[in-house]
Order: C-alpha cells, then structure tokens, then sequence
C-alpha cells in the first residue's frame, strides 16, 4: 500500500488507500498495540467521516473499544491520548497536503509516536491477513475532552497579550476550532472557519503563496507579528510586523528567551539536522545550553527529545516539542511561549524582525527540492565531491548527509514523505553560497 510512509500512514484517499484499507488498518491496530481501547480524533476534511467510519468498523470488529474525541487538531489528540492513558490513538488527517489527501497518524502509550520502523510496517503485513471478526464486538464511546485542553493550554498565554497587536491565518484548517477559545476575539482573525476543501489557500505555511493573505493582513493592520498554522494545528509559522516570513528554525532560537535563565541549570534543546548553525550560536548567549541534533520527524524528534531529556525542540518544518506537552509538538504551545518573546522584547523597545535580524548570521539558501530516481547515488556524489575537495570540519550521516566546513555547510536527505530528494546550504557570505550551490546543482542534475 502506497500510504505507509516513515512516519505515518498518508496519500491521496481513494488512490492510495481507499476505506477497506482504513478498515483494515483499525481491526489489526488493537493487537498491534495490544490494547481493548483505542482513541480517535479527526480533522474537518471532505473524507474524514468516511476515513472514521471504516476506521471505527474495524475496531470494533476487533473486539475493541472507539473513544471519540470529535473534531481536533492533531496535538489535542496527543495530549488526551498521554494525560487520559490511552495505549493506542488514531488522528485523521494529512497534515498541510491538499484536500484530496487523507492519513492516520498512530500513537501509543505515552504518546510515543508509532512510524514506519515502530509499528507501521508491521501493521502494514498484518493487514494481508484474512479478517477473523471478534465475537465480541467493540462500541463507541463519546470522549469529548476539548474543555481540558482549552484550559492547559491557557496556562501559557502570557498575561500581558493585549499588548500585542497580531494577525493569525488559521489556513481554514483545525487551528480555528480552539484558538478564540485559549487567546480570545480581540485578534485579527483571517480564514478560521472549519472547511476541509480549503477555499483560501492550501494548508501548507512552507509554501511562499500560501502566505500572501496573513503577510498582507500584518501590514494592514501594522500588526506586531503574523500567525499561520497548517491544516491539523501541529504546525505554526511566524511573519514579521514588515510583512516577512520568519525561517522556523531561527525561533527555536528565539524561545530561549522564554526557557533559559543565565543562572540555570543546563537547558537540553533539540534541533533538527537543517538548522542552522545560527540557532546553536544565539542559544550559547543566552546561558548553559546542550544543543542537539537529530532526525527531521516527529517520529524521531519525540523519542529523541525524551531520551536525551530535552527541555523543548524544534524543526525547520515549524513544528515545536515540550517535555511539558509529553515530548510532543504543539503549535499553540509554540505560539503562545513565542508571544510571551515578543512582550519581553517590545518592552525592551526591540521589534520582531530586530529580534531575527540578531539571530540570523548566516546566508541560507532555504529548503531545495529535486525530483530525482537515484536519490542514494546523486547524495553519494555530493559527497565525495566535497570529501575530496575540501577540509570537512563536521560529518553528520544519520538523516541523509550534512558536511560542514570552515565558511559554510549543506545538508542533503531524501524526503520521508515525498518523491524528493531536498538540499539546503548555508554560509557566511551569499557569493560563497551561490558558488557552492551551484557545484550542488550540477552535481545533482547530472544524476537526473
């Protein structure tokens, strides 16, 4: 089946999985996980009733019991399956993707995130499986705990928020369903009506055109700073108040802020292989930071975080975990520490892109995709060119290949999701950039 991915089950609905694989997937998702109980929440897609439907039939034909928790963003649904002690827990959604997508995103105890090489693959085989309904039969229980996570999540809205001025674009996606609730009306709310066809603009802040309406609301309403998040609310990105998108990475920078004191204990962050060297730098400023690098992917990112004891991590993809959100992300998490930032430094008389512009120390070239059959060949010519041709001062290999050098450094990985093979550099100067991306270019194009 096409929608197994590395970190979740995903893909066009009724191309790459239709609902007898849904059903499928739920009737042997109770043995995978070895539990009698499984948790699920869904998204406003066109599909999703249909997805939760057969996702329900095959729980409970597996002698199981459904706990429905209703329409919710993605990171509500980590947090009941954790706090409430759910083993297992599905979500229905496909994230940013197009509105011809669908998924299931598995959780298990604790919300440890289930992928590909955790649970997915042997589900995956389990459903060759010939069916063998359970004589008992499984029912749906109501499981409604919207109300809980409102009120952990107002814990961190800071207390000072009417003095800002901010402009969010809930992309029509999940965010709309709770944020008045946690950071209230006084806002300048744009598409946070629940429509899973996505009238305005995909679900997908990466995407420049997908950002034109909120950099223009920030500019028309002289707001602050700007917020948009992605279709299932695990995701949030940031516009300064002129207008300009704000690189993700660069504010896990931007929370130390918020986490670190100069006379702490050592604050444990985790970053993500394509971040850059600038968020690391700016964080050493600040006090006692262990910085960490690992997997892009919340099926790596969590565990990592837990294992290492991280206080809070980040990836370029704009998704943010808290060891107080059980090592899970969590976009309004996210947004209301990156708000309590923004007070601190209006009181100081800094602006958000003054704040950026002081983070940011290096030229970066952003996220670069190539659509290419020998990924594995064309990552192996990029590096030996630069083994052979220059002194390589850092080599990480665990998600794909990042060198670096004394001026500049690139990571290149093939996409966990997608069809791609995706590149970023970054160095000191933009001339010393474009001359190294250019050898890349050509290296990789030479692979096609």
């Amino acid at each position: 089946m096409k929608a197994f991915h590395a970190y979740d089950i995903r893909g066009i609905y009724n191309q790459d999985f239709d609902k007898n694989d849904v059903y499928k997937v739920g009737f042997y998702l109770p043995e995978l996980l070895k539990t009698d109980k499984v948790l699920i929440g869904r998204d406003v897609r066109i599909s999703s009733p249909e997805v939760y439907e057969y996702l329900c039939k095959g729980i409970c034909d597996a002698g199981a019991d459904v706990y429905d928790a209703g329409l919710c963003t993605t990171p509500m649904v980590y947090w009941f399956t954790a706090k409430f002690g759910f083993d297992a827990s599905v979500m229905i959604t496909a994230s940013h993707n197009g509105k011809e997508y669908n998924g299931l995103k598995v959780s298990r105890t604790g919300a440890k995130p289930v992928g590909y090489a955790t649970g997915l693959g042997e589900l995956e085989k389990m459903m060759h499986k010939p069916i063998v309904k359970n004589a008992k039969q499984g029912k749906i229980i109501g499981f409604d705990k919207t109300e809980d996570y409102i009120e952990f999540q107002k814990q961190y809205v800071p207390n000072k928020l009417a003095e800002l001025n901010i402009s969010i674009d809930c992309s029509n996606g999940m965010a709309g369903l709770i944020i008045r609730n946690i950071i209230g009306d006084n806002h300048n709310y744009i598409f946070d009506t629940l429509d899973g066809s996505f009238p305005n603009h995909e679900a997908n802040p990466l995407v420049p055109e997908n950002t034109v309406d909120i950099k223009k609301a920030v500019l028309e309403n002289n707001s602050d700073i700007g917020i948009i998040f992605d279709g299932d609310a695990d995701r949030v990105m940031f516009i300064d108040e002129k207008g300009e998108f704000i690189s993700p990475d660069l504010l896990i920078a931007a929370m130390g802020h918020y986490f670190i004191k100069k006379d702490s204990p050592m604050v444990k962050v985790l970053q993500d292989i394509r971040s850059s060297k600038a968020v690391g730098e700016y964080l050493k400023k600040l006090g006692s930071v262990d910085i960490n690098t690992w997997k892009v992917g919340r099926a790596f990112a969590s565990l990592k975080l837990d294992e290492i004891g991280a206080l809070y991590g980040g990836e370029l993809a704009g998704h943010y975990y808290f060891e107080e959100f059980y090592h899970s992300d969590s976009a309004m998490m996210a947004m209301s520490i990156l708000l309590d930032v923004v007070i601190q430094m209006k009181d100081k008389g800094i602006s958000v892109s003054e704040l950026i512009s002081e983070i940011k120390a290096y030229s970066n070239s952003g996220e670069i995709n190539y659509k290419i059959e020998d990924k594995q060949g064309a990552m192996e010519a990029v590096k030996s060119y630069f083994e052979s041709s220059e002194n390589v001062i850092k080599f990480m290999e665990f998600d794909g290949y990042r060198l670096e050098f004394e001026d500049w450094w690139f990571n290149i990985r093939p996409s966990n999701t997608e069809p791609y093979l995706r590149l970023i550099l970054e160095a000191k100067e933009q001339n010393m950039l474009d001359k190294k991306l250019k050898i890349i270019d050509e290296i990789i194009r030479s692979k096609m």
